[in-house]
């Protein structure tokens, strides 16, 4: 998810860049919207871990 965020904040820049004001303000407000849920979804695991008490699975490679 963390790719999907720097790929729209580096598209939003490089449309403003060009003079593309409405795909920039487009791709900055993915941009945004997926850092916030990316924030509430790590903060929910968080909680649920700590709730739980159990560690998610690592593959062992």
């Amino acid at each position: 998810m963390l790719n999907w965020i720097v790929t729209f904040f580096l598209l939003a820049v490089v449309a403003a860049v060009f003079g593309f004001g409405g795909l920039a303000g487009t791709c900055a407000e993915i941009a945004k919207l997926l850092a916030i849920l990316f924030v509430i979804l790590f903060i929910a695991s968080l909680i649920y871990s700590v709730i739980t008490g159990r560690r998610p699975n690592t593959p062992l490679v």
